[in-house]
């Protein structure tokens, strides 16, 4: 089993928590799973049972498209 310091977690930076009470409110409320279902899937097939409730991320803005952005909306808060 690799060390926690392997694995890149250090006592300055602990791990955070699962969500478990957002995974299941998520898994019996919206996706309407039994709890047999539920406790079988792995937290990364949960997430792909979720993404298809969820709208499609917006695509990442390239160099030209935040420019525009910046033209259209100048930082006025300096002098």
């Amino acid at each position: 089993m690799p060390s926690a310091a392997a694995a890149g977690i250090s006592a300055a930076s602990p791990a955070r928590a699962f969500p478990w009470a957002l995974a299941m409110g998520a898994g019996f409320g919206l996706l309407r799973l039994s709890p047999d279902a539920f406790w079988r899937m792995t937290p990364r097939e949960l997430a792909a049972a979720l993404s298809a409730l969820l709208p499609a991320a917006p695509e990442a803005i390239d160099r030209a498209g935040l420019a525009a952005l910046m033209a259209r909306f100048p930082d006025r808060t300096r002098g």
